[in-house]
């Protein structure tokens, strides 16, 4: 699966509407099937370990019709509780108002500050038609008795820039972790659409508070296996 890297990022860089802009930017395997969603829209969330915060500020998403989505009104980073010295099998965000798309993401890329590292990271994912069949397709078990869709995507976000990524499930099902098809991420010199802002004061000067600081005590960086 190819989007030329030099068309993705003239259209993230270029595009500054909040609504959904119409762009010819698709991959041959988006372009050549139907990836309409059964259940209209899906969403995002993302979450941090419970005593290493990180806040995200813009997301871009293009989807399978070619559509960027520029997000910057978000729904919280949420703060996992049960993720302390490692990410919890049953990892899920909070509720969502914000991050909604219609169909499934090609491509995005997002800003976040981590207030452990007091940098900027800039990660950029892109996804591959297995992703977007799991979107598609039920569960094989049901929640109150009706079908349960993945219609949520979850990233977790921790130190060193590290970042992983599910599918939310219900009761006693863990999460569905699942690979894109490419993710990385950079930060300092190497950002692009999250020059602006970056490494402000606020983050450079942050404080942790002392519940932070306690939980650190007697543990090394990354304070955790994420």
């Amino acid at each position: 699966m190819r989007l030329p890297k030099t068309l993705i990022m003239a259209v993230c860089l270029t595009a500054g509407c909040n609504q959904p802009a119409t762009h010819p930017v698709q991959s041959k395997q988006a372009a050549s099937g139907d990836w309409s969603l059964p259940y209209g829209k899906w969403s995002f969330s993302f979450i941090t370990p419970w005593q290493l915060p990180a806040e995200v500020s813009l997301v871009r998403v293009l989807d399978t019709d070619g559509r960027l989505y520029t997000f910057r009104t978000l729904d919280q980073t949420s703060r996992d509780p049960d993720s302390v010295t490692s990410w919890t099998k049953w990892a899920h965000g909070g509720s969502v108002n914000f991050n909604n798309v219609k169909m499934p993401p090609q491509y995005m890329i997002f800003c976040w500050d981590s207030f452990i590292d007091k940098k900027t990271y800039e990660t950029s994912v892109m996804f591959s038609p297995a992703t977007w069949q799991r979107m598609k397709n039920p569960a094989d078990h049901l929640f109150s008795g009706k079908t349960l869709w993945y219609d949520n995507m979850l990233f977790g976000l921790s130190p060193g820039g590290k970042v992983r990524t599910w599918f939310p499930d219900i009761n006693d099902y863990p999460a569905i972790a699942f690979t894109p098809y490419k993710i990385n991420t950079v930060s300092g010199a190497d950002l692009t659409i999250c020059k602006n802002g970056a490494d402000s004061d606020f983050l450079r000067n942050y404080r942790y508070s002392q519940e932070i600081q306690d939980s650190m005590k007697g543990k090394t960086y990354p304070y955790g296996e994420w």
